[in-house]
């Protein structure tokens, strides 16, 4: 029997359905897949060639590529399971999830979960009816003070906010060498806004990352005995979807535009899954991702296995939505229009010094134009020994 190791981020919707899969085929086609999982925190920043040096199968977010491809820490899935395959998982993939894992011509992985930033309320701090639509009713909401609004700020999340608003307001962030990040009355623009709306955000939100921040708004945070209150943030208009939030109580919906009418603005994560260079890739291998791929994986195995599927039939399907409070319909549109990050090595570095700097901005430690200043020069050393890649 072959075995292979696996290394996957620790939440429900990570590792369940991948345990329950290898489970599944434990005696059958010689096949045995031990899996591993690291903290979200880890999965957003550690190396690539450090986890290919230990495991077989990895699980990754696609800016990771750059690093991986510089080391040649992975295998191109074009080679591995063939050209007609590749060809299939992304006609059938939601959004850009699976272009995301693609650069240099090849594929890289597949993404077995689809996400990106969206909004979510709390039914019972915010109607329906008053959940904002545009940035700027997002900010109205925030100062008015009739419902307390957080912002995804801990970790990489405060750029990948920025970047999201930047995109809502009609700038997409530089993407390769030599580019300008954003235009100086872009950024000046979302990080005024991002102030504005930080300015009245709960206490301790800004250290918290999404999986805390959707418990501490589902009222299942650290409540009185902890650091932090529990059911006191009534809406964040950008945090990555976890399908395992959604209840009758709390709702997903699409991200918020510049305008009425106009681009959902929201930067693509979600994950996927890459072969390692040091892995021997079997055909019982092959048929066991062909299958997590398959339509009867990702409408039915993966969604009752708290996971976030990635083709779009799934995120159309009635019983998947009856199942999750319609969290994929409801999200649908964001998805298709969200972002793809650069994908070079170093920007991964990039992302977590450009995040120290919009939080410096937000706590007025830096003043806007100096952390605009900051940010474009982390922008042009993070990528000065990069050619070209997407």
């Amino acid at each position: 029997m072959t075995g292979y190791r696996g290394i996957t981020w620790d939440h429900p919707r990570g590792r369940n359905a991948l345990e329950a899969a290898a489970r599944s085929v434990v005696g059958s086609g010689g096949l045995r897949i031990d899996w591993s999982a690291h903290s979200l925190e880890h999965f957003e920043s550690h190396p690539i060639d450090d986890l290919a040096a230990n495991y077989d199968l990895i699980v990754l977010d696609h800016p990771h590529l750059g690093e991986a491809l510089e080391k040649h820490s992975l295998q191109p899935l074009d080679a591995v399971v063939g050209a007609a395959r590749i060809e299939r998982w992304s006609r059938e993939s939601v959004g850009p999830s699976f272009d995301s894992y693609s650069a240099d011509g090849y594929q890289w992985a597949v993404p077995l979960d689809a996400a990106t930033q969206v909004a979510v309320h709390s039914t019972a701090l915010l109607p329906a009816s008053d959940v904002p639509t545009t940035w700027f009713e997002v900010e109205a909401l925030a100062l008015s003070g009739d419902a307390p609004v957080a912002l995804s700020l801990a970790g990489p999340h405060a750029f990948l906010s920025f970047a999201s608003i930047a995109v809502a307001l009609g700038e997409e962030p530089g993407r390769h060498p030599g580019e300008q990040l954003i235009s100086a009355e872009t950024g000046a623009q979302v990080l005024e806004l991002m102030r504005s709306i930080a300015s009245r955000a709960p206490s301790g939100a800004d250290a918290q990352n999404p999986i805390a921040l959707l418990e501490r708004l589902s009222g299942a945070g650290a409540g009185a005995s902890g650091s932090v209150a529990s059911g006191d943030i009534a809406y964040i208009p950008l945090v990555y979807g976890y399908v395992t939030y959604s209840s009758p109580t709390v709702r997903f919906a699409d991200a918020p535009t510049g305008t009425p009418g106009g681009r959902r603005g929201s930067t693509i994560g979600g994950t996927g899954l890459a072969v390692s260079a040091r892995a021997e890739v079997t055909p019982a291998l092959v048929d066991h991702i062909d299958w997590l791929m398959s339509g009867e994986a990702q409408r039915r195995f993966i969604p009752q296995h708290d996971g976030q599927p990635s083709a779009r039939s799934a995120w159309e399907d009635a019983e998947v939505n009856a199942a999750s409070h319609d969290f994929y319909r409801a999200t649908l549109r964001t998805i298709d229009e969200s972002w793809v990050r650069p994908r070079y090595s170093g920007y991964i570095p990039f992302q977590s010094l450009a995040s120290a700097i919009v939080r410096d901005v937000l706590a007025e430690e830096l003043s806007v134009e100096a952390g605009l200043s900051a940010l474009q020069n982390a922008f042009d050393v993070s990528n000065s020994s990069v050619t070209e890649r997407v």
